[in-house]
């Protein structure tokens, strides 16, 4: 196992670190199934002084890379930005990718978006992000800049509302350095039209001259530079056209017959305007449009890239489709051939039909003839020779992990981890934590969030999930016997009803409810067979994007379950076919998570972030509050230390006297040790947390867009059991 090493990072006003390392990966194709099998180990995270070390569960890719840059002075210096998992840069000795973002804390959640990415064309060690995730939140979102290849980050001084979550985040290149003075910056924002920085990015300042008629929430979509000719510079207005300046941005004017939607530009090396739009493809030659539209047919292109050393050699792709295809030029336009392609996977669990799933950028590699970039809504791919007949492409995921985690479960029997995840359905990680899981967890071909897992407490083997397909409203959920290997999807289930938690009888795995969305709770006591309403429950809260956890059933008695809404628990004795008001006096913090679970008979915890953390030990009638906790943002129980049957408790939040991080007690919270890293505070929308009990000391958190996270104590014996479940 290759152990990464620390990279210590200086940054002000912000401070932010990370550290990074890369393991060997030793790849072998597959000649019958076009796979590439690649070993796979995660980066770790030191934690001080606390025992514990921090990775990612290998599980690859599985959420949008919005755009690449090949750095276009040296080999091998690749960036990448996503919509929700930050930014990331190429390592090239590993093929592996090393996240940037990871040292903003959870009250900075925001920078975890990647609203845009700019090099400095002529200086390698200079790199500019602008992230923001959504306008709303608060800080607003913000520009870096990093001079020694984001190792290190200064935050600059311009806030602006960004959203990289949003309309169009898979065009456009809002931020863009001047190749002939590089003091020169422009960033096209959504919300607050065009900036301009002089002075290499310390201070900016509004352009008023720049008057266009801005789509809400999309605004200036993309700035080029026209190498050739320096003062001209090109800005995209998404729903008003095209505007140039030729005095490097003092004055401005729009280009007449401009494409009115257009996507992404390139600027040639022989002065042409290569445009993509929802209508086609455009090129601007000596002040006239051309439509060159591949097929001559009108359709929604994005994608878009121009040969640095043969202006007449472009790529496009479709946009906004279910499956997209490429196409290339030779002759500036006039004819396009369609690239076919064969595909070789990293990842076991990736499909064909995952490669150019919503393409979003593609770029020659400047340094490589031949080589092209290309990213999409689950991952980034690459091939070596765009010249075949049948393209090549290969996925590289390993590092760029940005699934998001509705939820997840570690039981006492069975797999180490089981995680309900968005858009990627979510995994029985059969291969351990440090290796890609096989496949994605069985279910109907529709599938594509799981929003949640459970089993029950004396059969852990079996389990129920919950979930479905947004896009078509079909939800339904499914059985396993097996822990998880297997699944049978429920013979029956209410139409367009989606359900988004599910508690297990803790003695009865055919008995479950489950909490819908904006309707009433549902019970099943024939594995799903059929279904009742529950009585005595309010409504269910609105999804699907809802991590709060309500519902729990009591890990010894079957027929107890318990639900919170509104600062109101409630709870039943007859196997949830009716729930009573058992408790009206529980805090309800509106924007935090409201976290219920259950340890023992009668044993209710309960968290609501800054609200702090409740015990209770008689079935929910009275809880006290404990002092040492002053929030608690999420909370898990896992199996107890040698000797003891005390449960270990770990918490993400703040502990009186230690700061906010995450901790862990051996004692119902008595006392408290922290177990973060400060390296990688695990910010990104901290929105689940399972600790195993299987293993004691090893705990889970899972993010909005950083994946999976597993904490372990420090020593090689634990490190080594974690090779493989």
């Amino acid at each position: 196992m290759n152990i990464s090493k620390i990279i210590h990072w200086s940054v002000a006003p912000i401070f932010i670190g990370i550290i990074t390392g890369c393991a060997a990966s030793n790849q072998q194709p597959s000649s019958d199934t076009g796979k590439v099998v690649a070993s796979t180990a995660p980066t770790y995270y030191a934690a001080g002084g606390s025992g514990y070390r921090w990775a990612n569960v290998s599980i690859g890719g599985g959420s949008f890379v919005t755009g690449v840059y090949p750095h276009p002075l040296e080999k091998d210096l690749v960036y990448i930005r996503t919509d929700i998992g930050g930014f990331y840069r190429w390592n090239p000795k590993d093929k592996t990718w090393i996240p940037l973002n990871d040292r903003f804390p959870q009250s900075q959640q925001t920078y975890y978006g990647g609203e845009a990415l700019a090099v400095d064309p002529n200086n390698p060690n200079i790199v500019y992000i602008a992230a923001g995730k959504y306008s709303a939140w608060q800080p607003k979102g913000s520009i870096f800049k990093s001079s020694d290849r984001a190792t290190t980050w200064t935050k600059l001084n311009i806030d602006l509302g960004m959203d990289s979550n949003d309309e169009h985040r898979w065009a456009g290149m809002r931020l863009a350095v001047n190749p002939s003075n590089s003091n020169i910056i422009f960033f096209g924002s959504r919300h607050d039209g065009l900036w301009k920085s002089s002075d290499a990015g310390a201070t900016w300042a509004k352009v008023t001259s720049f008057s266009a008629n801005l789509t809400p929430k999309i605004g200036i979509l993309g700035i080029v530079f026209d190498k050739q000719q320096p003062g001209l510079v090109y800005a995209n207005v998404f729903g008003d056209g095209i505007y140039k300046s030729a005095d490097t941005g003092v004055t401005w004017s729009k280009i007449q017959g401009s494409p009115n939607q257009a996507q992404r530009m390139v600027v040639a090396s022989n002065k042409v305007l290569y445009v993509t739009h929802l209508s086609g493809v455009s090129k601007y030659t000596n002040g006239t449009w051309s439509d060159i539209t591949p097929n001559g047919k009108q359709a929604a292109f994005n994608a878009l890239a121009v040969n640095p050393t043969n202006p007449n050699d472009a790529i496009v792709a479709l946009g906004q489709s279910v499956r997209t295809k490429i196409y290339r030029t030779s002759d500036g336009g006039t004819t396009w051939t369609e690239k076919n392609a064969s595909i070789k996977h990293t990842v076991p669990w990736w499909d064909d039909a995952m490669f150019s799933l919503w393409t979003a950028a593609i770029e020659f590699d400047p340094k490589v003839p031949g080589k092209v970039w290309l990213t999409d809504g689950f991952g980034i791919w690459q091939t070596d020779n765009i010249n075949a007949n049948r393209v090549a492409w290969t996925n590289y995921e390993q590092g760029h992990e940005e699934v998001v985690s509705f939820s997840l479960a570690a039981p006492p029997k069975g797999a180490v981890l089981l995680s309900a995840l968005g858009d990627v359905v979510g995994f029985h990680h059969n291969n351990g934590l440090n290796a890609y899981p096989s496949t994605r967890l069985e279910g109907t071909p529709e599938w594509r969030d799981t929003f949640d897992i459970a089993y029950s407490q004396t059969n852990p083997l079996r389990l129920v999930r919950v979930g479905g397909a947004r896009w078509s409203s079909t939800y339904t959920g499914a059985t396993s016997t097996d822990g998880g290997l297997t699944w049978q999807k429920f013979s029956s289930f209410p139409a367009k009803t989606m359900p988004l938690r599910v508690a297990v009888s803790a003695t009865n795995p055919n008995l479950f409810i489950a909490i819908t969305s904006k309707a009433q709770p549902l019970r099943s006591t024939d594995g799903g067979a059929s279904w009742k309403p529950v009585s005595g429950l309010p409504d269910g809260p609105g999804g699907p994007w809802y991590w709060s956890q309500p519902l729990a059933a009591d890990r010894v008695d079957g027929n107890t379950f318990y639900y919170y809404s509104e600062g109101k628990l409630y709870s039943s004795t007859d196997g949830g076919a009716s729930f009573s008001l058992a408790n009206s006096s529980l805090p309800s913090s509106k924007w935090d998570l409201k976290i219920l679970k259950t340890v023992a008979k009668n044993e209710v915890w309960f968290g609501n972030g800054v609200s702090g953390l409740f015990r209770s030990i008689d079935g929910g009638k009275t809880f006290a509050k404990l002092s040492s906790v002053e929030k608690a943002h999420l909370f898990a129980f896992g199996k107890p230390p040698t000797g003891s049957t005390t449960p270990a408790l770990y918490m993400y939040g703040k502990v009186a006297g230690m700061g906010e991080g995450i901790f862990r007690s051996l004692d119902r919270g008595e006392t408290w040790t922290s177990i973060g890293s400060p390296q990688n505070p695990i910010g990104n929308e901290p929105n689940a947390m399972e600790a195993s009990w299987q293993q004691f000391g090893l705990v889970f958190i899972g993010t909005n867009g950083r994946g999976i996270f597993y904490g372990t104590p420090d020593n090689s014996k634990a490190l080594a059991g974690l090779r493989k479940f």
